[in-house]
């Protein structure tokens, strides 16, 4: 009996310390002693990014007592500091070289301890063509969670849908799967009182029978008209040259017009153009006068060259001239992308943006145009600029982003949002995340980190996982599959929080599951077709095409046009098939 009691006192005290919980606090400052905002703060062990306050300092939950951490910020050289938690830390950040980048590149999914050798079997190193490298299986027992960034644009599918559209194949690395799966704003369920709700679902695989789909399906929530925060708002519009064209300035114009018919009388816009001149075309004027802004975009017209930096420049100092303290302060740029005079590359674009991002005020952009449209360039705009990015190829789209879907586009209700998926390895083997695949250079940079996106009002996610079981289907569970927190910020504060879900093993069979989730797995499995996937092997163009007709609501516009993008880009593959075996 003592034996026994002592066994069970050894165990509470083991079970108490690992639960635990320690508070680090401390500051970052310059050489000059001076505070330091918004320093990027990196926890090693697990890839979590904290931020520092308005006055230089942090607090973050440990687990453990002794940690390490990386702190970042552009202009600074990075330091990396062993802390301890029962002590204040004080960081100095020293000026970096000025021929010297501090330039840290950005991951979409990370998982921990998961070693850059291992990854980097997963392409073939500098004779690779292909930018985007597509996640493989990893091993629960060794590497049992992952960090998924939330940072989710909508392009992707209507840069697909562009290329179909003109017959023409596309590119691999334009395929982004969770992209897609965002633009449905899949299975949106309003989660009350809290800021977001999460829903999990097993169920089997459609194209893999031993293994399993793990849906992940997250509802933010959504705030009304009424209760939307002031909006500041300035229109930077390239009225460049490369513009002159019905489906770039002339659909933009249709675009803004009907995001002016949604501004209320204590929302402000300013108008700047940049072109054959930079300038600002409106001052910053209620958005009640609602005439007055329609006029002047009526009025633009295009031409001369892309001086893209100076008017960047001019649209920040108005928006931080006009800035509203807890409102909604944002710059939205609308582009084909062709910068030609000023900053170019994606590296200088990066760093333009990274200045400003500080100031509290947010990036939209919208991209149009065929040809010289730069995707990857606006994408990075958008993503340093902490905000979001859609590309308009045709007036509905127009209509969806800046209408139907005007508060989620606009008004973030979370920042620097990212997921820890933590699985049980009693229960998972391995694990595949769909999508969010990441850049060849991030995967070699041994600095790169997850990148934490906006999350706005009324926004849904739909992440799907292929998992081989290392348990029958009918194995009853009493502890947890998987563990899911989201870290987040609210907009204009730092503090960093955590929304947690427990996942329980909910088994259902495909062919019994809800209609949203079987349509996410054939618009996961269009676009693993799509950038010729290894893992879908068996899955023909006219699966992907009967599981669409048999889930899509047809009822939905969205889902209709998807089943039709599914035939057309069944005839265009099937007839490029049959091409190459002729030729052969």
């Amino acid at each position: 009996m003592k034996i026994a009691c002592n066994i069970l006192l050894s165990l509470l005290i083991t079970s108490s310390a690992f639960c635990q919980q320690f508070y680090l606090r401390g500051e970052v400052k310059d050489e000059s002693g001076n505070p330091l905002q918004n320093v990027t703060i990196l926890h090693v062990r697990s890839g979590l990014i904290y931020k520092s306050g308005s006055i230089g300092s942090f607090g973050i939950p440990l687990h453990q007592q002794v940690d390490t951490f990386n702190f970042s910020l552009d202009g600074y050289r990075m330091e990396k500091v062993v802390v301890n938690a029962d002590r204040y830390v004080s960081v100095q950040l020293k000026l970096a070289p000025a021929n010297r980048t501090n330039k840290i590149n950005k991951l979409l999914s990370f998982t921990k301890g998961l070693g850059r050798d291992e990854q980097r079997k997963w392409f073939a190193g500098d004779e690779s063509y292909a930018r985007i490298v597509e996640n493989q299986f990893v091993n629960t027992k060794s590497h049992s969670g992952t960090n998924v960034s939330l940072n989710i644009d909508r392009a992707s599918y209507s840069n697909i849908r562009r290329f179909i559209t003109f017959n023409s194949f596309v590119p691999p690395d334009a395929v982004r799967i969770e992209e897609m799966l965002n633009y449905f704003n899949l299975n949106y369920d309003d989660p009350g009182k809290n800021i977001f709700k999460i829903k999990t679902k097993i169920t089997s695989c459609p194209w893999n029978h031993d293994n399993q789909l793990y849906y992940i399906d997250l509802s933010a929530k959504k705030i009304s008209v009424d209760d939307l925060p002031a909006s500041n708002l300035v229109f930077l519009i390239d009225v460049s040259g490369s513009m002159d064209m019905p489906n770039r300035l002339p659909l933009l114009k249709s675009a803004f017009r009907l995001l002016v018919n949604n501004l209320r009388a204590k929302d402000s816009v300013a108008i700047v153009v940049y072109g054959g001149i930079t300038g600002t075309m409106l001052n910053t004027t209620s958005g009640a006068d609602k005439a007055k802004i329609l006029q002047v975009i009526d009025d633009l017209t295009p031409g001369g060259s892309t001086p893209g930096e100076s008017g960047i420049n001019l649209a920040y100092t108005i928006a931080k001239r006009h800035f509203i303290k807890g409102g909604n302060n944002r710059v939205i740029l609308a582009t084909d992308g062709d910068f030609n005079v000023g900053v170019k590359t994606e590296e200088e674009l990066d760093e333009l943006i990274s200045r400003n991002r500080e100031s509290g005020i947010y990036l939209t952009c919208l991209g149009v145009g065929m040809g010289n449209y730069k995707d990857s360039k606006i994408q990075t705009l958008a993503r340093k600029g902490n905000g979001n990015f859609a590309y308009l190829d045709n007036f509905n789209e127009a209509q969806k982003v800046l209408m139907k879907e005007f508060s989620q586009t606009l008004y973030a209700v979370a920042d620097d949002a990212c997921l820890n998926i933590e699985f049980n390895p009693n229960f998972v083997k391995q694990y595949r995340l769909i999508g969010f695949d990441n850049k060849v250079g991030a995967m070699k940079d041994s600095l790169a980190t997850v990148e934490g996106g906006e999350i706005g009002s009324g926004y849904s996610m739909m992440g799907i996982f292929e998992i081989e079981p290392a348990i029958s289907r009918d194995t009853v569970l009493i502890e947890k599959f998987a563990q899911i927190n989201l870290h987040y910020r609210l907009p204009n504060d730092t503090t960093q929080r955590v929304f947690s879900h427990k996942c329980i093993f909910d088994y259902e069979d495909f062919a019994d599951l809800d209609t949203t989730y079987r349509f996410a797995a054939a618009v996961a499995m269009f676009g693993s077709l799509l950038k010729s996937s290894p893992f879908i092997k068996t899955v023909t163009w006219t699966d992907v095409s009967q599981l669409a007709l048999s889930t899509a609501n047809l009822n939905d516009p969205l889902q209709k046009e998807f089943v039709a993008l599914v035939e057309q880009a069944k005839a265009i593959y099937t007839k490029g098939k049959k091409k190459k075996r002729e030729k052969d």
